[in-house]
């Protein structure tokens, strides 16, 4: 009976996670967000002892210029829109560790839609997070995912969580993140 209420309770836990997806975290104001990070599978929230110590710095995440979607189009220069890959929600998290150094979690969610000329099937998504001060990169990542849409489905949700990116104590109050689409144009992986 305990081993059905925990796999009950594990299914709720799950559910609820991913209608959080819907939330929005407060952005701008502190970071968190994207279901409060799946619900902080793996991540946790600066602890009230860390945030009496310092304010933390925490900037809006920046969608690079044209980052925000990718679309394949059919042949031709009039070709229908066969997919695109749109960004949704964007989150941050920024923790002040002991030593002046910040420790950020960037939270990505993305929509693989499928077009007129498309059809379900598996999209790569490439998503790439950069944390940097002015020419000064700190993180670079691109990470694809893969977005399976199901036959009869014209769209489907994914969402990448980068961690463990840390900005030196210097450069804490002055930093910025960047999210984007990135890599080539994301195509149908058969």
């Amino acid at each position: 009976m305990r081993d059905g209420l925990s796999r009950k309770a594990g299914w709720m836990l799950a559910v609820l996670g991913l209608s959080a997806l819907t939330g929005c975290g407060a952005p701008g104001e502190g970071g968190f967000g994207v279901g409060d990070m799946l619900l902080t599978a793996g991540t946790t929230q600066a602890s009230a002892q860390a945030a009496e110590t310092r304010d933390v710095y925490c900037p809006t995440i920046e969608v690079v210029d044209g980052g925000a979607a990718i679309q394949a189009r059919g042949g031709g220069e009039g070709g229908s829109v066969r997919s695109q890959i749109a960004l949704g929600e964007l989150a941050r998290e920024c923790i002040g560790q002991p030593d002046g150094t910040t420790l950020v979690r960037v939270g990505v969610e993305a929509q693989a839609l499928v077009g007129v000329g498309g059809s379900a099937g598996r999209y790569d998504v490439p998503i790439q997070i950069v944390v940097k001060d002015g020419s000064t990169v700190f993180a670079n990542r691109t990470r694809r995912v893969a977005a399976a849409i199901p036959a009869g489905q014209s769209r489907t949700t994914v969402s990448v969580i980068e961690d463990g990116i840390v900005v030196p104590a210097a450069n804490a109050n002055s930093f910025e993140i960047e999210v984007g689409l990135g890599g080539r144009a994301a195509g149908r992986r058969g």
